[in-house]
This record gives C-alpha cells, structure tokens and sequence, in this order.
C-alpha cells in the first residue's frame, strides 16, 4: 500500500484524503483553488475543518463572522500565513478576492466552540535542530487553541536539510513518553521543479518505503519514523496535519539516531 498521492490539482476543491480511505482514522485533506470572484460554500457537518491560505487574498464568512481580506503570501516560503479555524455544525463560504490557493483539512468533531481567525503574527514561529537538519517551523493550530482533534502546522527546509529528525514516531497511546497521532504532509518545492525525499518505516520494517517528492505532492503518515529531506539547490516545504484522539503530540525518537538531539547542545555552544 502506497503511502504517496501525486495528483493533478485543477481548480476548485480538489479531494485528496477522504473520509472512505482506509489509511487514516481521522483526518480528510483536500487543496481549494479558486481565481478572482470565484465562491466555494461548505457545512462543516459533524467535523472540525481549517483553512490554512497557502497563497493569495479571500473573505471567509462563517455564520455571522466574516474574516474580510485575509491573506497576503505570495508563496508558502514568504512568512507565515492566515488561517480559519471552523467548529463542527456550522456553514462557511470562501470568497476570492485573486488567485487562491487553500490547503482544506478536516477531522470528526463534537466541540461545540467558535470560529477564530489565526493571524500570522499568532503563529508561532522556531528554529529545530542544528547543521544540515536545521529546519524552520511555524505553529498555526497548537495546544493553546480549543479543538477537538487537529493539530497543524508548516515546516520549511532548507536546501539539504532534514527534518523530522532525528526520526520520530508517534504510534503509541503511552503517555508520557509517546502518544498516537497520524499525520499528513502536503509538500512545496522552491523552484518548483525541484525534489525531496521522504522515508518512512516502523522498527520491524513492516512499513518501509522511500518516495521522491515533487511539488504539490502529499504523503500520508499512518505510522512509522518518516524523516525528510530536501534536495540540494531547492527549499522544501510542507504544510503538516496531526489528530489523535487525545490531541497530545509526544514523539518518539529511533534510538538509533537519537545521539543526534543529544548532539543538538553541544553544536549549539560550538556556534554550529
């Protein structure tokens, strides 16, 4: 079983996770790209949905709020971006005002709570790791914000770097060390024609499988260590989605590689 999507994104809603794959328990993923003037209207049903703006400007109404004019990236690679935070059993419209392009992502949901805007200048922004797995990450849905099951953020990668390293997993309801959670990763390419590489395995090597990256590609991460890495000359990016059902992220590090964190300390007084 493939754990790779490579698929032709037109305009529109695009499907890429839905609720019938067998893969995930959780989470449903899709790509909105729309032009200028351009409406797309949903219900949220029985499901929490974000909308994270990858590039271009929209109006998001949901009920009686509406995010007037929000989004200002040219690219994913440019700052952090807008998104909206929509609860179960409530209704939202997508109004272009240019060129869109949203990631869509979704999981089941009972909270009852509000829609909220997330600013740029909320995301929280940091620094991982030291030399060639240094990467930047941006926290769009973390802890601090009232949801039933998501978790999300972008990580960006500098050209031959790493991230998601040292490999982690998170399989395992055994709080405090690790939780289970399965994730999502849709991938960016800077310039576009570039590539990565992305690995994915579990400890018994039931799962282990390495797919070549392209831009707009989306890998699905149902469980396994799943590091990543960035071809040189080209900056990587991916927008990824957690959910679980306790919504607590605690990794797990191969203890083959974990030397590397232990390393992170001492690069860090070296000034590497």
């Amino acid at each position: 079983m493939s754990l790779h999507i490579r698929k032709q994104l037109s305009g529109g809603y695009n499907t890429i996770i839905g609720s019938e794959d067998k893969r995930l328990e959780f989470i449903e993923f899709g790509i909105l790209r729309l032009v200028a003037g351009e409406k797309f209207t949903r219900d949220a049903e029985e499901k929490e949905t974000v909308l994270v703006i990858l590039t271009g400007r929209c109006t998001v109404k949901v009920g009686r709020n509406a995010y007037e004019s929000i989004g200002q990236r040219e690219d994913v690679f440019s700052g952090s971006p807008y998104s909206v935070y929509i609860p179960c059993g409530k209704s939202y419209e997508v109004i272009a005002m240019s060129n869109l392009e949203m990631a869509v992502c979704k999981a089941p949901s009972d909270l009852k709570t509000e829609p909220r805007l997330i600013r740029p200048e909320q995301v929280r922004m940091r620094s991982v790791g030291r030399l060639n797995w240094r990467r930047d990450i941006r926290d769009i849905v973390d802890s601090s914000l009232d949801a039933r099951h998501l978790l999300i953020g972008e990580t960006i990668n500098p050209p031959g770097n790493w991230s998601s390293v040292p490999p982690h997993r998170h399989d395992f309801d055994n709080l405090p060390e690790e939780s289970n959670m399965e994730e999502v990763y849709f991938f960016k390419l800077e310039p576009q024609q570039g590539f990565g590489i992305q690995r994915i395995y579990t400890d018994d090597r039931s799962i282990d499988s390495t797919y070549v990256l392209q831009n707009d590609d989306t890998v699905v991460i149902p469980e396994g260590y799943h590091p990543v890495v960035a071809a040189p000359g080209y900056r990587l990016y991916y927008l990824w989605i957690l959910a679980g059902e306790k919504r607590i992220l605690r990794m797990h590090d191969d203890p083959q590689h974990a030397w590397l964190k232990n390393a992170e300390p001492i690069l860090e007084e070296l000034g590497m």
